[in-house]
Formats: structure tokens, sequence, C-alpha cells
């Protein structure tokens, strides 16, 4: 029975022959996203901002400066009109006129009141009459300032989780490769964001928690692998042990990737652009988190070192549970 290989079996790359040029590019991209979110900045949604997204469907043809003008009105403040697009509801026949109304917290206000929300459908309803709103989300500011909070702190605990987990498992220097792959994930995926200016709210928070979840995988498999080969060849140095780990499992790695890919293009063409956001950050999550695991944790699992003689049954302080597998 034939199966099917991405990767040949006895694949032999040499990973740490760029090893210079791989870290280069990785703290290149670290410190730039940092620049680009202290001098850009975040495309903050309504969950980090406050205030009110309306969306809208109508059987008119969507004409964006009308629908400025009699929201004018209002005297709402800053007011974003975005036409939307939804390849999904197109092809089931559905509204091909969708757009997306951000009305931002006012000042002084803790919530938009509801007569606001009534006043803005009336207002609408001027264009289409028979126009409808499937999509009203309000958040007030103390609320946003609140998730804002919340959204730090679950990233944060995310990563102490996965440096205490790994430091169980294997030893301090495994972890501090697991982390810094992760913290390379995140931060490189906060600095796309900031350059495409894609919305950022509590969606891409949960993207970037399964972002960790998925680099941490991908380190662990290459990971356990190394510890095997540690055992097994003794006498080869830790740079042959770990090329020779990665390649052992690159054909694992990249079949995963590879597949979850394809379920990820698939939902950004036809999902639609409410999880579109999500979904993007996952593809890019996938990618980043695949480089990371080959160049970045095992990189500085390189650099620091890591014990050879395994063969002792007395475990030091902090590796007791070195040899559980989980």
């Amino acid at each position: 029975m034939m199966r099917l290989r991405l990767v040949p079996a006895n694949t032999a790359i040499d990973f740490f022959g760029w090893i210079r040029l791989t870290f280069g590019i990785s703290v290149g991209a670290m410190i730039a996203s940092v620049v680009l979110f202290l001098v850009i900045g975040l495309n903050y949604g309504i969950d980090f901002r406050g205030g009110t997204a309306i969306r809208t469907e109508s059987s008119l043809e969507l004409d964006v400066g009308t629908y400025r003008s009699v929201l004018a009105r209002l005297d709402l403040g800053d007011v974003s009109i975005t036409e939307v697009r939804d390849p999904a509801a197109e092809l089931a026949g559905g509204s091909e006129n969708v757009a997306m109304i951000r009305i931002e917290q006012q000042s002084g206000e803790q919530a938009i009141s509801n007569e606001t929300i009534t006043a803005v459908k009336d207002a609408l309803r001027t264009i289409d009459p028979d126009m409808v709103f499937p999509l009203v989300d309000s958040v007030g500011p103390k609320v946003s300032g609140e998730l804002v909070k919340a959204a730090v702190i679950a990233v944060l605990l995310a990563m102490a989780a996965v440096l205490f987990y790994i430091w169980l498992r294997f030893e301090w220097q495994f972890s501090v490769g697991a982390v810094a792959a992760l913290v390379h994930d995140v931060v490189v995926t906060i600095g796309v964001f900031c350059i495409l200016q894609i919305k950022f709210d509590l969606a891409i928070i949960a993207a970037l928690l399964t972002i960790v979840g998925y680099s941490l995988n991908d380190t662990v498999v290459v990971y356990d692998r190394v510890r095997e080969n540690l055992r097994k060849y003794k006498k080869e140095p830790l740079r042959a042990v770990l090329n020779r780990s990665i390649n052992e499992t690159l054909g694992r790695t990249v079949m995963t990737s590879v597949t979850t890919l394809i379920a990820l293009g698939s939902l950004f063409v036809l999902g639609g652009d409410v999880i579109r956001g999500f979904v993007f950050a996952m593809i890019w999550g996938v990618i980043v988190g695949t480089y990371s695991s080959v160049f970045v944790a095992s990189g500085v699992l390189l650099r620091l070192g890591v014990k050879r003689d395994w063969s002792k049954k007395e475990a030091a302080p902090g590796t007791q549970f070195a040899n559980i597998d989980a």
C-alpha cells in the first residue's frame, strides 16, 4: 500500500547551518513588531474600545456615502461604515449588500442607549424600509477595559503554564526554548496585525491562545524525539542530535501543518467576514508556529545546552519528573 509522503523518509537537512540567519530574522521580526505596536498600534475592535457594532443587510445596492449622510444627522461622532463581502452568503443566495457600522463609545456615557440604536435603525430604514439588522453588539468602556486586562492575563498565564509543564516533563533548558518560541509567535503575530490593521478583538485573543497550544504541541513532539535521541546517541554532538530529531519528525510536522492550513484556507474563503480575522490569525499562527518550533525552540536549546548523561537514577532538583510521558 502506497503512503503519501510530503517529506522524503531519509531527509537530512542541516537546520542549524542557517542558525545565525534564522535567529537574526526572528529577533529582527520581534523588534519590528514591538516598534509597530508602539508607533502604529493595533486596530482595536468594539470589544476593547467600547461602542456599538451594527451589521446591516439590504436588497438595494450599498452606497457608503448615502449611509454616512443619513447617520451624520444623528451627530454620533466617529462612525465607520465598511462594505462586507460574504462569499458563503453569496453562494447560498443570501444578501450581497452587507455593511458593518461601528459607532465609537461617546465620552461620558457608560453605554450607547437603546434609543440611539433605534434612531440609527430608523435612519437607515429611510434608505431601505426592508433593511434588516442581524447583529447589534454593544460594549461599554468599563467592560472593554476589563476585557483588555483579562486578555493580557490569559496570554501570560498560558505561557507560565507552558513553562511549568515543559520544566516538569523535560528540563529547564527545554522550557526556556519552548517559551521563547511562544513569545516569538505571539509578538510577531501582533506585529502583523499592526501592519494589516485587521480588527483586534476577543476572537483574536482566542486565536492567540490557540496558536500557543498549536506551537507548543509541535515543539513537544520535537523535544520528545530530542530526549529519545539524547539517550540513544550519547556520543553525538548536541547539534547533530537536534538535526536528527527535527528531520525525523519533519514529515509529521509538515503533514499536520498542511492539513490544518487546507481546512483554515477553506474557512477563510467561505467562512464569511465574522470569523475572517480569527481564521487569518490561525493561518499565520500555524505558519509561524511551525517555523518557531524548528528554528527558535531548538535553536535556544542548542545555545543553552542540555544534560547528556541520563543513565543515573538520581534526578537533579527540578528534573525529577523529566521521564514522565504526558
